[in-house]
């Protein structure tokens, strides 16, 4: 089973803009989650969905993958979809993982994948 994790990050939030450029403990927000989604073994790629520059850049500059996004999505999950609509790999799962999660333990991914490999969760959109 292929499963691709996505990060929508956005800079322009309303309650703390800049979060997922925000340090902690010396290392951006969303590196923390990005390297932290690595670790998931069951995930065979982790992209970084944003629609801002800085961001783009940050991701980049610490070898993460990242894709330009609109931004006029009203949620991370449309952020998703664009990416999903944009590669040319398929998947057969997506799992879209919260940029501002920076302590999200890699097996709670994993759990979540298991689902889908089980049978648990259904494998189609409705």
């Amino acid at each position: 089973m292929k499963v691709l994790g996505i990060i929508p990050a956005r800079f322009g939030s309303t309650r703390f803009p800049g979060k997922p450029l925000a340090k902690i403990h010396g290392v951006t927000m969303i590196e923390r989650v990005y390297r932290r989604a690595k670790l998931a073994t069951s995930l065979n790629d982790v992209i970084v969905a944003t629609d801002d520059q800085r961001i783009y850049d940050h991701v980049v500059s610490f070898g993460g993958k990242v894709m330009m996004t609109s931004d006029q999505h009203p949620s991370g999950t449309d952020r998703c979809a664009e990416v999903i609509a944009k590669i040319n790999v398929a998947y057969d799962v997506v799992i879209n993982i919260q940029g501002d999660e920076p302590y999200i333990h890699p097996q709670q991914i994993d759990l979540l994948v298991d689902c889908f490999k089980s049978g648990s969760a259904p494998l189609q959109l409705w």
